[in-house]
């Protein structure tokens, strides 16, 4: 039996596609430090767990394919806080960020159309771009100028008759790279320029340091009919298993269109919208400690880098994530070496190959990314055993 071409396309994950290797070094009795995936050890707020305690409704039943307006109507008072205004019907609450992404494609693309992204780029744009039908042309940016956009002229001279949009994630997984207002702005100037729309990215809103401020494509005059954002609750809360996200746009034609796909798979979950809402109000003390917390462990991890030799680094400025261009050839190689040959006192460190966050071919192979979602204690642990896993990984190709 023939399967589509889309099913034959789309990427496998390139984060999830090294588990095969973990799980057979964890029955063997090693024990992994995950630094390859953004799940954080945060707790998530009591405000949300209490919702699923607590539900004492008979029946779980649908809500609104746009969203309960109870939610949409505090995420607007969410909104506001950030500068960021909107109305409620300016809002699409979706199954997590992932789905959001989907309807911005679906509603702003036709099969073939074509999309700017800088890469590296979250690895998932991927699968989305192939399950529109929509083709990505990528930005390369480089690990030397902390990923920072290349000039105005060069983005420009991918644009086609074909592109309908360029796409951001700011601040950037995996880059960790944050676009002050200016970078934002010119990106617009370009748009507003050649009538594209501009999808952002902004899950990791809150996670900004030394003293970056976020900018929202939201925020940006002359942009209203252009601008498209995705949002998530699932780093933001520390709630990656609570699907819900939302699409949010100023233009009443797009939304309304994209409503038609949100009406097709009836409604987000309907718990997950009454735990989100209930996070909406947490006391900013509780951001204020999370921020400072990932402040320190991306410290640890940009601090014990350091120690490489010939490692090219550019410190990051937000999420909670972190490049690094290694002294070696294959990444891939090395990574699957940490899992199946490598071990310190029965330890070793998993982290993402980087070159799955690029499209363009060959690009970024000895690359890595680490998520530095791990308490202070074990991150300095993981990071121990890299580094000294790195001086025996070359000392083996090199003989």
């Amino acid at each position: 039996m023939k399967l589509s071409k889309r099913a034959e396309n789309v990427q496998a994950s390139p984060i999830r596609k090294l588990m095969p290797f973990a799980n057979n070094a964890k029955k063997k009795g090693t024990h992994i430090y995950h630094l390859n995936i953004g799940q954080p050890d945060i707790e998530t707020p009591k405000e949300m767990l209490n919702v699923y305690k607590n539900f004492a409704e008979k029946v779980l039943a649908y809500g609104p394919s746009q969203g309960l307006e109870l939610y949409r109507n505090n995420l607007v008072k969410y909104y506001q806080k950030h500068q960021i205004e909107i109305k409620a019907d300016d809002i699409i609450v979706t199954t997590a960020g992932s789905e959001a992404i989907v309807f911005a494609l679906l509603t702003a693309c036709d099969e073939g159309d074509e999309v700017i992204i800088p890469e590296p780029f979250y690895t998932n744009y991927n699968g989305f771009a192939t399950m529109t039908g929509v083709k990505i042309v990528p930005l390369t940016t480089y690990a030397e100028n902390g990923f920072a956009l290349p000039s105005s002229e060069k983005i420009s001279k991918l644009i086609t008759p074909r592109t309908r949009a360029i796409m951001l994630c700011n601040p950037g997984n995996p880059t960790g790279a944050v676009y002050p207002k200016s970078e934002i702005e010119r990106i617009c100037e370009i748009a507003i320029a050649n009538n594209l729309f501009v999808v952002s990215d902004e899950v990791y809103r809150e996670f900004v340091y030394d003293g970056m401020v976020h900018t929202s494509i939201l925020d940006i005059a002359g942009m209203e009919d252009l601008a498209i954002m995705v949002d998530s609750i699932s780093k933001r809360y520390s709630a990656c298993g609570a699907r819900i996200g939302c699409l949010i746009s100023k233009n009443k034609t797009f939304i309304s269109a994209a409503i038609k796909f949100a009406q097709a798979r009836l409604c987000p979950p309907t718990i997950d919208q009454f735990a989100a809402n209930a996070a909406i109000d947490i006391e900013e003390k509780y951001f204020k400690t999370i921020i400072a917390e990932y402040d320190k462990r991306r410290n640890v991890v940009f601090e014990e880098l350091q120690k490489v030799d010939d490692i090219i680094c550019i410190k990051p400025t937000g999420a909670f994530y972190i490049i690094a261009k290694l002294p070696i050839e294959n990444a891939d190689d090395f990574a699957k070496w940490m899992l199946e040959e490598y071990s310190l006192n029965g330890e070793t460190v998993m982290f993402a190959p980087a070159a799955g966050f690029y499209a363009t071919p060959n690009v970024g192979k000895n690359e890595v990314r680490f998520a530095y979602i791990l308490n202070e204690n074990d991150l300095r642990k993981a990071m121990h055993i890299f580094r000294e896993g790195l001086k025996t990984y070359q000392n083996r190709i090199n003989t």
